[in-house]
């Protein structure tokens, strides 16, 4: 078993966080070209059915990676940073991109839609649209998440606020707290880190999705009262990985392949995308058992996802690689900040005549260069690096730049 120090840090597991974030541009950017309007700012000309298997399978398992990975890592940084430092390094990393993103980003995202819906009518002012999304600021606190997908950032804020009132609560009598610790580690080691993960976590996970709005899990943005089912499945992942970093090493047998996993993996997926087509069926005889089933096999999906993403980062991304910790680093600020550029760009090539995955390339290409060129020239070398990575880092392009500035003057 590989050693593990409780400080050390596991870069593939910042690979596995990075990915799970960039694979959002590709979700949203992949909107647009939906077979049916499904109320996104923009329909586009050209679409494909095989959007929404992507959108039902991508949906599934991104943001439960999100917050298993933001579990083990808040684990880890209160351990190393005690109860205070934590408190405050969440307020500053979550809380202030939260307020902040809301300020910048809300305007341009309800211009987006405002725009987007003109634009299908065959007219679009853009001026207009800018107008009545610096209107919507007037409405705060009503709808505060809506129309943003900040909301991820509330819940991370909520799901960690009960993880450390719990272990408040359950610290007061140190006794059980040292039996239910005991109890929490022999689970770990016994039952979670099994061929059976994927089936022990998918029971629970079944149960929350069952209260969801629709087949699938539902994105929480129209209110800032909690929804019980998204939170509990966010709060079970991140729970999970809370407590995986008490047993550390045990993740990298979590981590491992297997031809077991992988056919777990494609049969789930495969059921899901079958079994989805009854959602809407609601008289056929057998509807309540194809959703438990349902229900079900999209858990399997979600867990069979979440460890295939896990285990293929650490097996081609586990050597430290000065690019990878360079997108790493950046992958916070793209996804802050890559909705607005994607709606803008889905209206340009909405009427384009492109096929639709060209499109969605370079919607995906031009929003990335965008971000990653902000985060190099406006963000890592500023105080905003450091509020969301937690150091400055020297600009990589600035100093290219001075690097053939200097050598072109001899120096």
């Amino acid at each position: 078993m590989m050693a593990y120090q409780h400080d050390e840090r596991l870069d593939y597991l910042d690979a596995v966080r990075c990915f799970a974030l960039l694979m959002g541009i590709v979700f949203h950017a992949s909107l647009s070209f939906m077979p049916i309007y499904i109320g996104w700012a923009v329909m586009d000309e050209q679409t494909s059915e095989v959007v929404p298997s992507f959108v039902l399978i991508s949906h599934s398992f991104r943001m439960p990676l999100f917050f298993l990975i933001a579990g083990f890592f808040s684990h880890m940084s209160f351990h190393r940073k005690g109860l205070h430092s934590f408190i405050k390094s969440r307020l500053m990393q979550i809380g202030i991109p939260l307020v902040l993103g809301w300020f910048l980003l809300r305007p341009l995202l309800i211009a987006g839609w405002h725009i987007g819906a003109e634009s299908m009518r065959g007219e679009a002012d853009i001026l207009v649209g800018l107008l009545n999304g610096l209107s919507s600021l007037k409405t705060l606190p009503h709808g505060f998440l809506v129309g943003t997908h900040l909301w991820f950032l509330y819940y991370l804020l909520l799901i960690s606020a009960t993880v450390l009132s719990l272990r408040f609560l359950l610290g007061i009598n140190e006794s059980l707290k040292r039996k239910l610790s005991a109890i929490c580690d022999r689970f770990i080691e016994k039952v979670l880190i099994t061929p059976w993960f994927v089936f022990i976590m998918a029971l629970p996970s079944a149960f929350g999705l069952w209260f969801m709005q629709h087949w699938g899990i539902d994105t929480p943005d129209k209110s800032l009262i909690p929804v019980f089912a998204v939170s509990f499945l966010y709060g079970l992942c991140f729970a999970l990985g809370w407590v995986l970093h008490r047993q550390a090493a045990l993740f990298e047998r979590l981590a491992n392949l297997s031809w077991t996993q992988s056919i777990i993996c494609i049969a789930s997926v495969c059921l899901t995308l079958v079994l989805s087509q009854y959602e809407g069926q609601i008289n056929l005889v057998n509807y309540g058992l194809i959703k438990v089933t349902y229900m079900f096999v999209y858990a399997l999906t979600i867990w069979s996802l979440v460890r295939l993403s896990i285990g293929l980062c650490k097996t081609f991304l586990s050597k430290r690689n000065a690019l990878m910790s360079y997108i790493t680093d950046a992958s916070y600020w793209i996804y802050l900040i890559h909705l607005p550029i994607v709606v803008f760009l889905q209206i340009a090539f909405a009427e384009l005549p492109l096929p639709w995955l060209v499109k969605l390339s370079s919607i995906c290409l031009i929003t990335f260069l965008i971000t990653l060129l902000s985060y190099d020239l406006l963000v890592r070398a500023s105080f905003l690096g450091q509020l969301l990575n937690h150091k400055k880092k020297a600009s990589v392009l600035y100093n290219l730049f001075l690097k053939k500035l200097r050598s072109g003057r001899g120096f």
